[in-house]
């Protein structure tokens, strides 16, 4: 038995840090091909699954992602072991990894690389070069850091690395109806590679559609349609961010900006910098959760950009529905960790009477596979609808909503 169990873990180690798959292709799809690859996805045996702190936890990339992956894991209670950079140096006066050692991949004792599960902080670039060359640095376990967050979901909500389980038939005859209705092959093309990492982690790519460059809800499509009157609906505006970005493209000039944030400290961040960017008599901040009806629910609050309505939570929040707030959007981001489709139903009356435009990201859960586009497709008529990742393992999925008296005008 103990033999059998020994096997079954070193069965478990190598599946864990077996190479990740690619695939390019040297043009964006059209309908025809996205079908049929489409049914390949569908029910395709998945040889990875969440990835636990069973071994020293080390994460590679120091960034944006590799700082909140710092707090994330001391959330969950795992010390990392060390954190893996190529511009370590620069990290050595930085307060924040004080009393963690940090090195560049190629300086890492071999012990060390055969010991540590390395967590790979970087969604801006492809994963598998970057898995690929680790490996050739002599690091045994390689994993996505996302992978990693899957495993603690019961104590802590993050869930950018959920797996697609095998697609139904519904599943796939409501995926094949998303696939006809996006209005470019670029979007069928990111719809599948985001399928594609869901469903078996492959990182596909299409020459003919990149990963844009712009900011995340602002892609060519929407900037050239902003005029001077715009209402800003920043649904889950953290800090403002998103606001600023929008005030950049505009140059400053709108009608009105509302901002809705339940994370009481980051609304208290958010409330200083708008009062610093904007005037005040054109701002309004909101501190409820968007949801499909008005009650309370449990909200995990002190997650930075990862806080959000979750049964782990112990805050008690306000939820409101857009409907029930008299706004009249010309343009609305929802950025909700997964509650995007409740809040899209919530604002059904607010979409049709005054038809925004409409940035949703849907890469929280799988309501981002056909849920919530078909949801959009079916509700708003005369719209156009594109499907854009700004990132890579999946993440960075955005759904946008374009009316087409926008883009006559």
């Amino acid at each position: 038995m103990m033999q059998g169990r020994a096997a079954a873990a070193d069965l478990s180690l190598r599946q864990r840090a077996m190479p990740h798959r690619t695939r390019a292709f040297s043009i964006a799809p059209d309908l025809t091909i996205c079908l049929r690859l489409l049914e390949e996805i569908a029910v395709a045996a998945c040889p990875f699954f969440p990835v636990p702190a069973d071994r020293p936890i080390a994460l590679y990339g120091a960034g944006n992602l590799g700082r909140m992956a710092r707090e994330f894991l001391d959330a969950v209670g795992v010390k990392i072991a060390a954190v893996i950079d190529a511009k370590a140096d620069r990290l050595v006066q930085d307060p924040f990894w004080s009393g963690i050692k940090v090195m560049r991949p190629e300086v890492a004792p071999a012990g060390m690389r055969n010991r540590l599960r390395l967590a790979v902080c970087v969604v801006t670039s492809a994963y598998v070069p970057i898995e690929r060359a680790l490996l050739e640095h002599g690091f045994s376990d390689v994993v996505p850091f996302y992978d990693l967050a899957e495993s603690f979901r019961s104590g802590h909500p993050l869930s950018n690395g959920w797996f697609a389980e095998p697609l139904s038939g519904s599943d796939r005859r409501n995926t094949r109806e998303v696939l006809k209705r996006w209005d470019d092959d670029v979007s069928r093309a990111h719809h599948l590679q985001f399928l594609a990492w869901r469903r078996l982690r492959e990182e596909w790519s299409f020459a003919a559609a990149p990963i844009p460059g712009c900011a995340r809800f602002f892609i060519p499509e929407v900037i050239n349609l902003l005029t001077d009157e715009e209402c800003f609906v920043d649904a889950g505006a953290h800090h403002g961010t998103v606001v600023k970005t929008f005030l950049d493209h505009v140059q400053g000039r709108f009608a009105r900006i509302i901002a809705v944030e339940p994370d009481p400290a980051n609304c208290a961040l958010l409330q200083t910098n708008l009062h610093r960017w904007a005037p005040p008599n054109r701002v309004k901040l909101y501190d409820c959760a968007l949801s499909d009806s008005e009650t309370e629910a449990l909200f995990h609050a002190g997650l930075g950009y990862a806080s959000q309505l979750s049964p782990t939570g112990r805050l008690r929040v306000a939820t409101s529905a857009l409907d029930q707030l008299g706004l009249a959007p010309t343009f609305l981001k929802l950025h909700l960790e997964g509650a995007e489709l409740a809040a899209l139903k919530g604002a059904r009356e607010t979409l049709l009477a005054h038809r925004p435009i409409v940035a949703a990201t849907v890469y929280h859960n799988s309501d981002g596979i056909w849920k919530t586009p078909l949801w959009l497709m079916t509700t708003l008529a005369d719209y156009r609808f594109l499907f854009r990742l700004h990132s890579w393992c999946a993440t960075g999925a955005v759904v946008y909503a374009i009316p087409n008296e926008r883009t006559r005008r």
